[in-house]
């Protein structure tokens, strides 16, 4: 779809994200001075509609594409969650292959395609590199961070596989993902780089639908759980005027005299 047919549709984080990728390239490739990049980073984060966004990156290289991805009013087609649907190839063709964060932060979440080599560099500032959504553009992919007194967070979904081969200097990786299988056909993320009085994260954690979906689930076996015990407490209530205990239920007795008096 291209920009025009849909300006009112709201935006998601990705698409955000996917215009800000846009808007860094352009920096590093001299396209954008500073200032410029700036405002319309500003802009991007605030912009709640397709029609918002694409003005952003229509004077850039592949803006269209980036700006407003192609949606239908009835959403993304539905993947059938298995992990072959996530693996879409194209080698180092990826979203993003890069980031950098110098004194402030980047982001990579949402659906975007994760290359075969990705490079990151923090220095006093961090970074997070969220996996739970993305594609894969190999079965094997490499994270490259370097933290200098700084910080990033990769975050994994259930049944990937990490290997952790990074090296700290007053600093460190973190190894506790490591070991756990991978499911059948599900991608590797090797994480390697060097951190120095600074460190890089690994935290395994469900997509925000499945926790959504557990959520719901929560909330509806609470909902019967409240209803067995409404039913139950009424089952209990003899109609000959015992309690649970079988004794007498004395809110028996009282509503029996008030009808005698009534019927004197």
């Amino acid at each position: 779809m291209t920009e025009d047919a849909a300006p009112d549709l709201r935006a998601s984080d990705a698409d955000r994200e996917r215009v800000a990728d846009v808007l860094r390239d352009a920096l590093a490739e001299g396209r954008l001075d500073m200032e410029e990049f700036e405002e319309r980073l500003d802009a991007t984060y605030k912009a709640r509609t397709y029609g918002e966004l694409a003005p952003i990156t229509r004077d850039l290289p592949a803006a269209g594409a980036a700006a407003v991805p192609a949606v239908s009013p009835a959403g993304d087609p539905e993947r059938d969650g298995s992990w072959s649907d996530r693996i879409v190839g194209g080698g180092d063709a990826g979203t993003s292959t890069w980031a950098v964060a110098v004194m402030s932060g980047f982001q990579r979440r949402g659906r975007w395609t994760v290359p075969r080599r990705f490079t990151c560099f923090a220095f006093w500032g961090g970074g997070e590199i969220d996996l739970r959504e993305a594609n894969f553009a190999d079965r094997e992919v490499v994270i490259n961070a370097v933290a200098i007194m700084g910080g990033v967070d990769v975050v994994v979904p259930p049944g990937v596989e990490v290997v952790v081969r990074g090296i700290g200097v007053m600093g460190g990786f973190d190894h506790r993902e490591e070991g756990v299988p991978g499911e059948p056909g599900a991608p590797r993320v090797i994480v390697t780089g060097f951190a120095f009085w600074g460190g890089v994260g690994v935290q395994r954690k469900l997509p925000r639908g499945e926790k959504q979906r557990l959520r719901e689930e929560r909330r509806r076996q609470k909902l019967e759980r409240r209803a067995s015990r409404h039913q139950l407490d009424g089952s209990l209530h003899d109609p000959l005027g015992l309690d649970a205990h079988g004794l007498p239920d004395r809110r028996a007795e009282e509503h029996g005299e008030r009808g005698r008096d009534t019927d004197r």
